[in-house]
């Protein structure tokens, strides 16, 4: 598992240290808590208050124990504290950073996590953000969610990139139509590319190649994805292909996203 460098630490003790407080655990509960996390009732161990106790821990734990208390904080802080999050800036932003930090450490085994985290803080839309965060948790935990998640991202980036060029789109278009639409209007399409550019050829072919990518992510995911009802004997793909039809969504929407940013330099 990856590690967490020390201004990460540094970052989630910020978030979870009030004081010498952690967030609104009473020495006991926290007791408790730690306990079922890592296996280790910290104030009780360390002989501390609750926040230099969860400092001490940190500070020696092993890195898949520290992770794991971190992770479970986290999970914590999102539940009891949705108020904060929403309304206090300087704690939203850093719960961000702690959340891109931890969904860094959970989903490094994914080459394109880096990629998933970088389009996160770009798109403004919450929603696009959380679809990429249900996205990556579902491949392992349900490879058929994943595939219809990772069709549904690119209809979103494409509308949204759509939305603020000021070019109208039909409700009824697909997920080719969008991202044909999309292309054509950043000027991505095959055409565009001057024949005296270097290795024209070659960018001509991978650019008629991304329709393709959208049009195949349709196909997959009628069979296989969530947004069609299954009988009872139906059986779906495995994570190997959910991560593929993720990666594909993920390299597309962070290209065409790219693009549209440039262009609006």
């Amino acid at each position: 598992m990856p590690k967490l460098s020390q201004i990460e630490k540094g970052t989630f003790m910020k978030l979870f240290n009030r004081g010498g407080y952690v967030l609104n655990f009473s020495t006991n509960d926290f007791n408790l808590f730690t306990l079922e996390s890592v296996g280790v009732p910290l104030c009780e161990v360390y002989k501390q208050s609750k926040g230099k106790s969860l400092m001490a821990y940190i500070s020696e734990a092993t890195e898949d124990d520290t992770i794991k208390l971190l992770k479970d904080l986290l999970d914590y802080y999102e539940v009891h504290y949705k108020y904060e999050i929403e309304n206090d800036e300087e704690h939203t932003k850093l719960y961000g950073r702690c959340k891109d930090i931890m969904d860094r450490i959970l989903y490094k085994k994914n080459p394109l996590a880096s990629t998933a985290v970088e389009l996160k803080e770009k798109f403004s839309s919450a929603y696009l953000s959380a679809q990429i965060d249900l996205m990556l948790k579902m491949q392992s935990e349900n490879p058929t969610e994943a595939i219809g998640k990772a069709k549904e991202l690119v209809e979103s980036c494409c509308k949204t990139i759509l939305d603020e060029k000021g070019v109208e789109w039909d409700k009824n278009w697909d997920v080719s139509q969008l991202t044909g639409e999309t292309i054509k209007l950043l000027k991505l399409m095959p055409k565009d590319i001057p024949d005296t550019t270097p290795v024209a050829t070659e960018m001509k072919a991978i650019l008629g190649n991304l329709r393709t990518i959208a049009t195949n992510l349709a196909a997959l995911r009628n069979p296989y994805g969530s947004g069609h009802g299954k009988s009872a004997s139906y059986k779906g793909l495995e994570e190997r292909h959910a991560k593929l039809a993720v990666g594909s969504s993920i390299t597309l929407v962070s290209f065409l996203w790219d693009t549209h940013e440039r262009k609006g330099i």
